[in-house]
């Protein structure tokens, strides 16, 4: 008796625990809008797609010029670096030609500001990366894009889940319901002589084993809700309600297909297009560059005067014939990335039309599934009809009804899990469709 006291207490503790959180209503449309504005993971596809994007930005160094700007201040005595320097200030006289002067000079100080300008012409490398980085940035874009159709599709099956767990608590409650209306029977037939003790240990032992099924389903509401929270990023972690309930969604899928313009596949495609023109670029390595170089100086003795000028400009071709075959191991190797892109895009592609195929077979399950669970739960529903109905005229053993009752509440349960099931396999097909 204390035992039975006892789960009672801990029974009602656990059970107000739901009622002492807030509960708060939302809808599907409004998990959607808080993930796609808040979700952690979103935002780091976001910051990836910049990086690329500052990758890419970084080439146009291929086309625009490289310009610094200098100021240098010296005092010599160096014989060439002083008689250089009154040269550049354009103060050089007669007298500085005396060879005592020019051997042993005096102390002289140069101020120069200097502004250098690089433009390359020809760098077809250089070409070839801004391609590739390119490739990669707009591969990123469409990552990011994946991860959105992927978080809508979690946020489908997470909403269900949430839809099952009250749904489960709704059985359940009914279950504990008519448990304690039969331990009632029970206890009153008993003390009327028509049952033995043991009769109603075995209709208490049900009332133990449904409060604790309760209290489980209760405690997966608060975990469907904490999962929609961190989804949500939202840290205050309330239990939510849905505004719906969970019943059969149908959509019309007419021979579902992997599309190659699918946002993850076409991202794999331009990350091989990456590749490629990284294996190029690598190839025009070989070839010479030519640049254009420029700069403008002034000259003074005294800082930050210019009383002196000149300019210089010209090109240059460049060409590194020999870097003791290191090109030639960087060639292979982007080569060798290369082909293995191309193999990882097949691979990939092949493992979804894999994946669409096994989730066609776990939707036609899942309806035919759904269509013998029907038919179960209405039969063990008329079960228990008729058995309670029987167990209150004295007709029917405890044992016929608690089984009967049993397998009505298991039968819900597997019916509405089913209808999970189902939904979830049919928007699993539409999220490997999606085009």
């Amino acid at each position: 008796m204390k035992r039975t006291y006892y789960l009672l207490i801990t029974f009602l503790t656990l059970g107000f625990s739901l009622q002492a959180q807030d509960l708060v209503p939302i809808t599907k449309e409004e998990v959607l809008a808080k993930v796609s504005e808040k979700n952690t993971s979103i935002k780091i596809s976001q910051e990836e797609f910049n990086q690329a994007k500052a990758d890419y930005n970084q080439t146009n160094a291929v086309f625009l010029p490289n310009i610094t700007a200098s100021h240098t201040g010296i005092a010599t005595t160096n014989p060439l670096m002083a008689f250089g320097s009154k040269l550049n200030q354009e103060i050089l006289t007669q007298n500085d030609f005396n060879p005592a002067l020019l051997n042993n000079p005096s102390q002289i100080q140069n101020f120069s500001t200097k502004i250098e300008i690089q433009q390359p012409l020809i760098n077809l490398d250089g070409i070839y990366q801004r391609k590739a980085a390119k490739s990669k940035m707009e591969a990123m874009s469409l990552k990011t894009d994946r991860t959105q159709e992927y978080l809508a599709f979690e946020v489908e099956k997470a909403y269900m889940q949430l839809q099952l767990a009250y749904k489960g608590v709704a059985v359940l409650e009914k279950a504990l319901d008519a448990a304690n209306a039969n331990k009632a029977l029970a206890d009153n037939s008993f003390k009327q002589g028509y049952l033995q003790r043991a009769d109603v240990l075995n209709v208490e032992v049900r009332v133990t084993e449904v409060q604790n099924q309760l209290q489980s389903a209760r405690s997966n509401v608060q975990n469907a809700s904490n999962y929609l929270s961190f989804l949500m990023n939202d840290e205050s972690y309330v239990i939510y309600t849905p505004t719906d309930s969970l019943t059969v969604e149908v959509v019309s899928m007419t021979d579902p297909k992997v599309s190659e313009n699918r946002s993850d596949i076409k991202a794999m495609e331009l990350a091989s297009n990456a590749y490629e023109a990284m294996d190029k670029a690598d190839k025009m390595a070989f070839l010479p560059r030519l640049n254009a170089f420029g700069s403008y100086e002034l000259y003074d003795d005294q800082i930050f005067q210019a009383d002196a000028n000149g300019y210089l400009f010209g090109a240059q071709l460049s060409w590194d014939i020999f870097q003791g075959s290191k090109r030639f191991g960087k060639a292979q190797k982007s080569k060798a990335e290369f082909e293995k892109s191309k193999l990882e895009y097949k691979q990939y592609v092949s493992q979804s039309n894999l994946e669409l195929n096994k989730a066609k077979r776990a939707f036609l399950d899942a309806e035919n599934k759904l269509k013998l669970n029907l038919l179960a739960l209405e039969q063990s529903e008329e079960s228990l009809r008729i058995r309670t109905n029987r167990f209150k005229e004295g007709l029917e053993k405890t044992s016929d009804l608690l089984l009967a009752e049993t397998q009505y509440a298991q039968k819900q349960l597997e019916y509405y899990q089913t209808i999970f099931e189902y939904n979830y396999a049919q928007a699993y097909l539409q999220f490997l469709t999606k085009g």
